[in-house]
């Protein structure tokens, strides 16, 4: 299809090109994708970022979900559907304070169709 190329294009130009640690919406509501500095082996890569969106569609905070793989994506799957976990964040909920909810961040970049 000639949309996966053009998006694996643009992911390409925003390896290249894209500044350190910058993030760029996709087109799937609160997921972006990243840009991570190489780092001593590694060379400069990018990862898919889960993180909530505001109404104006900024992310809700400073940095969200990192996922580096597909594999990694299978294991979060794993932990989202323990039925234990909902159990825990209401346990949570009920006992943190009240948190206000800040603006959107700055130093995104661009936007990538999928």
């Amino acid at each position: 299809m000639v949309i996966t190329v053009l998006s694996e294009e643009k992911l390409a130009d925003f390896l290249k090109t894209g500044k350190d640690w910058s993030r760029t919406r996709t087109s799937i509501p609160g997921v972006f994708v990243l840009k991570l500095p190489p780092y001593r082996a590694s060379p400069a890569r990018l990862v898919a970022e889960l993180n909530p969106i505001d109404e104006t569609g900024n992310p809700k905070k400073r940095r969200g979900i990192v996922l580096r793989s597909s594999a990694e994506l299978e294991e979060f799957k794993k932990m989202f559907q323990d039925e234990k976990l909902p159990k825990l964040l209401s346990m949570i909920d009920k006992i943190n304070p009240e948190v206000k909810v800040g603006k959107g961040r700055k130093g995104e970049e661009g936007f990538i169709e999928l």
